[in-house]
């Protein structure tokens, strides 16, 4: 039995793909989302076996859903946007719907759902979504340790510090924990806007009230809040050509 959560804004296309899921006797529908904040608290409590999933959702869209589950189940994008599901396919995410879609198509990603479950790699599909998703990114989404999930516009964003393998990310004098690397993070943000000051740090240069020299050949950037971050001396050379 596959079990299936379907993940779309619209109504309409919630009811379609639920008509033809019930049509196989080998699907159970476990949950319907509207909305991208229902998917990764569904996702949590069933842990699907596939996952019908819409890119284009207001608040949180797919690949923003992605990256914030801790469970792997089947992807199957459903977009209308043919440019995200030829980008879709090419990660490898298993296969996509491409609005509108015919009862065969679907049959036949359904199909293709069943010959891959049993046999399907629960490795976090994070990287499916970090490949994907637009750049410059627009803004950062986080789940904190309660299953709360914030949404920030880069704009907000002070400074990312490495922390391990995940990243602190500094914000109106919080700091947010974030499972992925902050090498990831700085090719996801506009390079005009964001440095990597440091091995360890990636700051917002509109955040910085100056530069001042710490040791020889040693620099430290003074944010207008006071904190105090080092620059390499690569990060110090990357600085002096933005600013």
């Amino acid at each position: 039995m596959i079990r299936v959560i379907i993940v779309d804004d619209e109504a309409p296309a919630r009811e379609l793909l639920r008509e033809y899921l019930t049509a196989d006797d080998d699907c159970e529908i476990v949950a319907e989302c509207a909305n991208g904040f229902e998917a990764v608290k569904a996702v949590a409590q069933h842990d699907p076996d596939l996952l019908l999933l819409d890119i284009q959702m207001p608040k949180l869209d797919g690949f923003e859903v992605l990256e914030l589950l801790d469970r792997s189940p089947i992807v199957v994008f459903v977009t209308a946007h043919d440019e995200h599901a030829l980008r879709a396919f090419e990660v490898h995410a298993l296969d996509y719907l491409l609005k509108p879609f015919s009862q065969e198509r679907f049959r036949q990603v359904l199909e293709r759902v069943k010959r891959t479950a049993g046999h399907h790699d629960r490795a976090p599909v994070a990287g499916i979504a970090a490949s994907l998703r637009a750049r410059p990114l627009q803004r950062v989404v986080v789940r904190g340790d309660d299953g709360a999930i914030q949404v920030i516009p880069v704009a907000r964003l002070d400074y990312a510090e490495a922390a391990d393998d995940a990243i602190l990310i500094a914000t109106a004098g919080a700091k947010l924990r974030k499972q992925q690397p902050i090498g990831e993070l700085a090719q996801q943000l506009d390079p005009a806007r964001f440095v990597r000051i440091h091995r360890a740090y990636l700051v917002n240069i509109e955040r910085i009230e100056k530069i001042e020299l710490y040791a020889k050949d040693s620099r430290v950037a003074i944010l207008r809040d006071g904190t105090r971050l080092p620059v390499s001396r690569s990060g110090y050379q990357k600085l002096r050509e933005l600013l």
